[in-house]
């Protein structure tokens, strides 16, 4: 699956953090996000306020680390200043990423150091909280973008699912999921297999079910799991109830998967 061209990451930054902004202006500041049950309206516009200003420091500075940022104090506790915050912090992250070059070295948290990589994990940050605001504000969520949310299938699976750390192993099995999104024609092939390591940090060992996505295998899917791209991403991201997913081949094949995106993304 080929990535989105970095202006149609911008423009998606852009519009998704418009309608964040948009959605969350009239709503209460106590009102509960469901799809984050320790939250409030405020703490989420806190929330992204807080990441969006993060990464513009970054793509502004290139620090070696994110402790060189100085202490940017607490968040607001009025709602009024929350969006305020959340003005300045979005308009702070596209002018530095639109001054950027996507292929420069940035410190990001992934094994992918760079501006690109920044730039199409917002996009993806805006777009889902967006789903959070609608939530919150109105209780459904509006429609989603085909290509980005194509591009959101593949990224939520291939970042935020099968990131393997440094000290981890990935033991693939002979058995493949072919995630097929009807709308946009587009595929993400996903195989099966166990994630094992010991996390150096505080001693877990882990041993359990993953996934990883790779090229078209040439081989048949043990299963195929279909839906349009805004249905399956949101889905995959437990903002959507995914009523709409057809489900076929072995149902084991898909439990295992299930296990693997059931776990919190950290």
């Amino acid at each position: 699956m080929s990535r989105l061209s970095a202006s149609q990451y911008l423009s998606a930054i852009e519009s998704e953090s418009g309608r964040f902004r948009e959605v969350l202006a009239d709503a209460d500041p106590h009102a509960p996000v469901p799809t984050c049950p320790a939250w409030t309206a405020l703490d989420l516009a806190n929330h992204l306020a807080e990441t969006q200003a993060h990464w513009a420091w970054i793509v502004a500075n290139r620090p070696k680390s994110p402790e060189e940022r100085p202490d940017s104090g607490a968040s607001p506790t009025s709602y009024a200043d929350a969006l305020t915050a959340f003005d300045e912090a979005s308009s702070g992250l596209v002018a530095a990423l639109r001054d950027a070059d996507p292929a420069d070295p940035a410190w990001t948290w992934s094994k992918e150091q760079t501006v690109g990589f920044i730039l199409r994990r917002q996009a993806h940050e805006a777009l889902i909280h967006r789903l959070d605001a609608e939530l919150a504000a109105v209780g459904k969520i509006g429609e989603l973008d085909p290509a980005l949310a194509s591009d959101g299938v593949e990224e939520v699976l291939d970042v935020m699912f099968d990131g393997l750390p440094e000290w981890g192993e990935f033991s693939p099995l002979p058995h493949y999921i072919r995630v097929e999104l009807t709308d946009t024609g587009e595929d993400v092939w996903v195989q099966l297999g166990r994630f094992s390591g010991t996390d150096p940090s505080d001693g877990t060992h882990y041993d359990e079910d993953d996934i990883h996505v790779v090229a078209d295998p040439g081989v048949d899917a043990d299963a195929v799991i279909s839906a349009p791209a805004g249905v399956m991403d949101a889905r995959l991201w437990r903002r959507g109830d995914g009523d709409s997913i057809h489900l076929a081949g072995d149902l084991l094949i898909v439990d295992h998967f299930r296990r693997v995106i059931h776990q919190p993304i950290n």
